[in-house]
């Protein structure tokens, strides 16, 4: 497996992870609980700008707003083919 796609699969799992905290966060009634979950969820955030920066910097990672519309048009049709 390819350093890029890996690093790919890795900030999808971390996007999913703070998809998760934000609604258990949202759903705690212990406020305990709902400060441990933020703690958790702030590291998390961290850990995927870091590694977002990683990404940057090797060029693994472009921003919508820099993409071509060549990569955006790939996207699109990955989408449509459900392979993303």
């Amino acid at each position: 497996m390819q350093e890029k796609t890996m690093v790919a699969d890795t900030l999808a799992g971390i996007n999913g992870e703070l998809t998760r905290y934000a609604g258990m966060i949202a759903q705690s009634e212990n406020k305990e609980l709902k400060q441990t979950l933020k703690q958790i969820r702030n590291a998390c955030e961290q850990s995927q700008e870091e590694l977002y920066q990683i990404a940057r910097e090797k060029s693994y990672y472009v921003p919508a707003s820099k993409a071509t519309a060549e990569e955006v048009a790939h996207v699109k049709s990955l989408f449509t083919q459900g392979t993303l």
